[in-house]
This record gives structure tokens, C-alpha cells and sequence, in this order.
């Protein structure tokens, strides 16, 4: 990404006060759904401001957060003072082998980061993944297709592991409405 990326990101960071609530869709999984998980080392990839890393936080996880923006990095430390929070590029770091329990990806792509997540899970691991379609050209950004999944793509890239919940389609979080992709699903 470089530095040109991670200053974008910051200077986008910097100017927004928003507090976001933890994703709608993580919400269900971990509350709604039928598939309860214990507490373990969780990663929060591209963890922004540590919206999602709070909430598994409070649930009881051991969490590390990677963000590439120290801006968003530092709201992050203190929304979830017991996370680890660690900036970097993530498509330059490694992340380790059968290392988490739980992995979360949000409103985030790098398809050459997907061999580096299914690696990092532990055999039994779980993860939790939504981003943005194709489909959210038409309702504005993200407009370029690098940060777009096609239609099924998502289980193409986690092929192999056991789906235990997946959906496409357009829903609001937080009263916005975007086209997204939603997979929960173990290793």
C-alpha cells in the first residue's frame, strides 16, 4: 500500500468522529445465531477504529487488531484498552500459522491476503467475512472492482471450509444500505 495508502487512510480517519457500532452482521453471529463460540485469539483485519475488536473484547476474546492507519489505530486503543492493536501493511506482514481462533474481515479485499487468513486459522477456527459486491457500484463507493467481490466469489475463496452461514444481497447496517457479501464458516 505504501505511504501514500496509509496517509489517505489516516487523513480519512482524522476527519471522521463517527463511533461506530460493531457490524450488524458480526452482532448475529456471535448473538443470534446458533453457533456458539468460545473465547479465544481473535484478529480484527483492518481493524479501523476498533469497532468490531471492542465488541469481542466484551465478549471475552483475546483480540489483535492490524489497521494501517495509526490515526485509526490510536481511537482503537482506546475504545478496547485489553486489544492489541499492531499497524502495518497487510499485504507485507505475515500472520502466522493455525494461530486464531477467530479471524474477522470487514469492508475490506486484498484477495492475496485470503491464502494468509486460511492459513492463520486454526484447524476448527472460524471465520467472519463481509465486504462489499460488485452490485455497490451502482449505490456509490467503493467504486473499483479490485475492491469488489463478483457474485459467489466469496465462497470460491473459502472453498473448502464448512459454511455455516452465507448471504449476497443489499443490506442497510447502521440505516446505511450497501450490496454485500456475508460468510461465516470454519476451517
Amino acid at each position: 500500500m505504501g505511504n501514500e495508502g496509509k496517509d489517505r487512510w489516516d487523513e480519512k480517519h482524522a476527519a471522521s468522529n463517527e463511533e461506530a457500532e460493531p457490524s450488524a452482521f458480526l452482532k448475529f453471529v456471535l448473538e443470534q445465531g446458533a453457533w456458539p463460540l468460545t473465547p479465544g485469539l481473535a484478529l480484527d483485519v483492518a481493524a479501523g477504529k476498533g469497532r468490531n475488536a471492542a465488541f469481542l473484547s466484551a465478549k471475552g476474546f483475546d483480540v489483535e487488531g492490524i489497521d494501517v492507519s495509526e490515526v485509526a489505530l490510536d481511537a482503537a486503543r482506546r475504545r478496547a484498552p485489553r486489544a492489541m492493536f499492531i499497524q502495518g501493511d497487510l499485504d507485507e506482514l505475515e500472520l502466522g500459522a493455525d494461530r486464531y481462533d477467530l479471524i474477522l474481515n470487514f469492508n475490506f479485499l486484498s484477495r492475496a491476503l485470503i491464502p494468509k487468513i486460511k492459513k492463520a486459522l486454526k484447524p476448527g477456527g472460524h471465520i467472519v467475512f463481509e465486504t462489499y459486491l460488485i452490485d455497490q457500484r451502482t449505490l456509490g463507493h467503493p467504486q473499483n472492482p479490485d475492491y469488489l467481490l463478483l457474485h459467489n466469489e466469496l465462497l470460491d475463496l473459502f472453498h473448502g471450509f464448512r459454511v455455516l452461514f452465507y448471504r449476497e444481497g443489499k443490506f442497510a447496517e447502521n440505516s446505511e444500505a450497501a450490496y454485500r457479501a456475508s460468510l461465516f464458516a470454519r476451517k
